[in-house]
């Protein structure tokens, strides 16, 4: 090697070092930070948001990102749920803030219109973000929620005092629940809405693990919130999943034509009968579940 050659590596290899030692002051991007969610990746690959549901945490989707590869995930954790604090949603909603927050980690992270799938107050909080940032996303997929809870709580043709009314006992009565109420309660829920026992017991501790006044507060949200008016704004094809459950003594018919009702302002829509599933269809029919998931982002 010439002396010359040398010396110009060694030069090089010195600027290096220097350029490394100086204070940057040129802009590198900010880690995302929020007081209302947390959000880790996995994966690479096309991006795809998954939003969790009430009480519930990114454990809700890890057998399916863990068959499903290909992708790059982004796991959403609301903070008050599942042993993470509560910051900025110690007051006041949770649904609308929050789709807020995922609308700007998707525009600050640089992501291109992910996918984005939401299971129950998740599906939600995505009904929420592509009818209100409808160029945010490509594609959007609910797992088994209406976008009016309010008329199962109520009753068809409630008034929205009557909803109010309904909601209003309903997280009153989780506030004023014991530890030991909670718990039970916690329990006999999860039973209703996983079939699945191994996966119960990880559903239960997320639970138990929640802020229960923004629990009750999150579940007001979910019963009074009516985004019907809002749904012909989503300009994304619309994928749901439902279950029709165990506990509503309804010819099928009847309940599947509620569902169409409810989504006929979505323009592009595909609405999928998930059978033996209970809420976690994800958990109790994993296979259908990851066919299902499988053909919805595969077309984008």
């Amino acid at each position: 090697m010439s002396s010359t050659s040398f010396s110009r590596r060694s030069f090089t290899c010195a600027a290096v070092a220097v350029a490394l030692a100086l204070p940057f002051t040129g802009a590198l991007a900010a880690p995302f930070s929020s007081e209302r969610i947390a959000v880790r990746t996995e994966g690479a690959g096309p991006d795809v948001v998954l939003v969790p549901g009430l009480n519930s945490s990114p454990r809700a989707w890890a057998s399916t990102v863990a068959a499903l590869p290909g992708y790059r995930y982004h796991l959403v954790h609301i903070a008050g749920f599942a042993g993470k604090p509560v910051g900025g949603n110690k007051e006041g909603r949770v649904a609308a803030p929050v789709a807020e927050e995922i609308a700007r980690y998707i525009r600050e992270s640089g992501l291109r219109q992910p996918a984005v799938i939401g299971h129950s107050l998740g599906g939600t909080i995505g009904m929420m973000l592509a009818s209100r940032h409808p160029d945010a996303l490509s594609r959007l997929m609910v797992v088994d929620m209406v976008p009016y809870l309010g008329v199962m709580f109520a009753g068809p043709g409630a008034t929205a005092e009557k909803v109010e009314a309904v909601a209003d006992g309903f997280a009153a009565r989780m506030r004023a629940a014991s530890p030991e109420q909670r718990a039970k309660g916690a329990s006999d829920t999860i039973k209703g809405m996983v079939n699945t026992e191994a996966m119960r017991p990880g559903a239960i501790e997320d639970s138990q693990a929640s802020d229960p006044d923004l629990g009750g507060r999150a579940y007001r949200e979910l019963i009074v919130t009516n985004l019907i008016p809002e749904l012909a704004n989503i300009k994304v094809p619309v994928t749901v999943l439902y279950v029709q459950p165990k506990n509503l003594p309804v010819p099928a018919a009847q309940f599947d034509a509620g569902y169409r009702a409810a989504y006929a302002p979505v323009r592009n829509l595909q609405l999928t009968r998930i059978e033996d599933s209970a809420h976690f269809i994800m958990w109790d029919q994993p296979q259908r579940f990851q066919n299902e998931m499988k053909t919805f982002l595969g077309t984008r």
